[in-house]
């Protein structure tokens, strides 16, 4: 490896070796070949004269790819297909006339990149799944555990620590389903000539219509893809691309909205990222211990964010049949997008299978919340016990603005009960307001909540998916 030259910190530090194999040249220019073949195996099936040991030759030679030839062959013709066509007539002489017979360049490129896209989208399911099992078991151990509740960043009505998983699970949910979407009707451009209206096909077969219909759908066949775009440019429509990274951008929202979370709650205390044995949190400050995970999800989904909405900016341009500044773009952003993806989302699984739970902190800050959301409770406590309800609510009032004043000025523990049960203006006694702070009685249905949510959403989509037989990707540093 150089140390003189620029290289992708996603491929360097952290997306998997799957996926960057995903989109590696070897894969790239594999499926290009294995395009190739299937055209010439469709066409000599549909009477076009094509040697048999032309095909038997192409698909001896799909992999072993002579890339420098591939250079001088580039460097020569400034046109890199037919350096790729030039490459691999050279290893298959017999079919050097016939390949790429009839086709255009984006036949290889554009039918090349939806099979990338559609293995990346299968290889980020697989990520989607290993998240939300996390989750579910996660929520089911916490499922009943009282916490603080937040609106507007606002000590709000308890939760528990498992129904708060299921609103990332939620989240996480939708995306999955989709990601499937996209993926089971992911369409290949297919055979669609030139400017797509599949003239040089139609000459080839003689004017026979049915014959290039049937051929556009063999080569799908082939290629294991239930069908083509109906119509298309030189290009299949770039909205394509825009709908594949709306999951991704979408899947990233979420990613990025449970580790902010995460980060909160960290900062708390209640919740923390997992921490290695040896791991540093500051060159300076030992004792810290950061959650640098979560911030890493945070910086990598904005990323995706930010370059998932040129697509449609792309879209946007393709002038009439195609024009040619969707090039660069989308081979920088297609395979970075996929990649960052790939790196949150095996983040965001070792941050759920590792999140350690302070449950005495966390009842720490109920503590200091509680007597004021049981101020209601106390009033109906008041009202049956023969007090007057407005009195009963101006003696509240007055206690808890100076409970909090005293919390927020002194630095004093919540001692709002105290108050209250030290006021004879005030009917309920100390014993019955202690029983009003118990947090179990201010989780509502949360508990049922999640007994619901995964007996009836995450498991039988869970069941749906095969438990992974490999161990999960480390995470890169």
């Amino acid at each position: 490896m150089t140390h003189t030259q620029y290289r992708s910190p996603l491929a360097e530090r952290y997306a998997s070796t799957a996926m960057l194999t995903l989109w590696s040249p070897q894969t790239r220019h594999g499926l290009w070949r294995r395009l190739w073949l299937a055209l010439a195996e469709s066409q000599r099936a549909l009477g076009v004269a094509i040697p048999e040991e032309a095909l038997a030759q192409m698909g001896a030679h799909l992999d072993d790819i002579d890339f420098d030839a591939v250079a001088t062959y580039e460097a020569r013709f400034k046109h890199d297909v037919m350096a790729h066509v030039h490459a691999f007539g050279d290893r298959a002489p017999a079919a050097r006339g016939v390949i790429h017979l009839g086709a255009t360049s984006c036949f290889v490129t554009d039918n090349g990149d939806l099979l990338q896209m559609r293995q990346g989208l299968t290889l980020l399911q697989s990520r989607l799944v290993s998240v939300l099992r996390a989750l579910a078991d996660f929520a089911e151990r916490w499922r009943d555990e009282p916490t603080l509740g937040y609106t507007h960043l606002q000590a709000a009505q308890l939760t528990t620590v498992g129904k708060r998983a299921t609103l990332w699970m939620q989240d996480l949910v939708l995306d999955l389903r989709d990601l499937e979407h996209r993926l089971a009707t992911l369409p290949l451009r297919g055979v669609k000539g030139t400017t797509g209206t599949q003239a040089s096909f139609l000459e080839l077969f003689g004017g026979d219509h049915a014959r290039v219909r049937r051929l556009d759908a063999l080569v799908c066949e082939r290629m294991g893809v239930p069908a083509s775009m109906p119509v298309s440019g030189q290009t299949y429509t770039r909205k394509l691309d825009a709908q594949i990274l709306d999951v991704l951008d979408g899947i990233a929202a979420s990613a990025a909205k449970l580790a902010s979370d995460v980060r909160m709650l960290q900062a708390f205390g209640e919740i923390e990222e997992p921490f290695g044995k040896d791991q540093i949190g500051s060159s300076a400050m030992a004792y810290k211990r950061n959650p640098m995970k979560c911030e890493r999800i945070n910086s990598l989904a904005r990323f995706i964010r930010s370059v998932a909405g040129t697509a449609n900016e792309t879209h946007g341009v393709q002038y009439f049949e195609r024009t040619l500044d969707d090039s660069a773009i989308r081979r920088l952003v297609l395979p970075e997008a996929f990649l960052a993806t790939d790196a949150t989302l095996i983040l965001l699984a070792a941050v759920v299978r590792g999140l350690e739970v302070h449950p005495a902190r966390i009842r720490a800050r109920i503590a200091e919340e509680l007597p004021f959301m049981a101020t209601e409770s106390l009033l109906v406590q008041a009202v049956q016990a023969g007090g007057d309800r407005q009195e009963a609510h101006e003696v509240i009032r007055r206690h808890s603005i100076a409970a909090a004043r005293a919390m927020k000025d002194e630095g004093r523990p919540n001692d709002l009960l105290q108050r209250l049960a030290g006021d004879p203006d005030f009917p309920v006694d100390a014993t019955a307001m202690g029983a009003a702070l118990e947090p179990s009685r201010f989780i509502g249905r949360a508990a049922a909540q999640v007994d619901d949510f995964l007996a009836e959403v995450v498991r039988p989509l869970l069941a749906e998916h095969t438990e992974p037989t490999t161990a999960a990707d480390e995470v890169r540093v």
